[in-house]
């Protein structure tokens, strides 16, 4: 996989969402959470954050559970800068952006490093919403 997220530091437990059966999900995947506590692919920017996947999710074998952690230290692929103690979010490339002060934006965590687009830094998960 392209820009899978590496645990770092596990700090928690993964825990279990639900997820469809049809759905094929590799470590290290970058989820959005919908209601009633289900995993997808993270497809687009500033969605609510399930975490990253702990374990990989093969399409179509009868399981409709896949777990993620939702805190942790990972290293991350980067779209665009960021700075040190910047929030983030995720993107639909397998990335994390500077999560941006809009209404819509949950946040994944925060960044440990300084980086630029393209590049890979520490980052602390711990999904939320950014509040303006």
């Amino acid at each position: 996989m392209t820009n899978e997220a590496v645990l770092l530091k596990e700090t928690d437990l993964p825990i279990p969402f639900t997820c469809a059966n049809g759905t094929g999900i590799e470590k290290g995947a970058l989820l959005t959470l919908s209601d009633p506590n289900t995993a997808a692919l993270c497809t687009v920017s500033r969605t609510a954050t399930a975490g990253v996947c702990a374990y990989e999710k093969i399409a179509s074998d009868g399981i409709t559970k896949v777990s993620a952690y939702t805190g942790g230290e990972f290293k991350f692929t980067l779209s665009g800068a960021i700075t040190v103690g910047d929030p983030f979010q995720f993107t639909g490339q397998n990335k994390i952006e500077q999560a941006t002060h809009t209404a819509d934006t949950y946040t994944a965590g925060h960044a440990l490093e300084t980086g630029a687009d393209g590049e890979t830094i520490r980052g602390r998960l711990g999904p939320g919403r950014l509040v303006n």
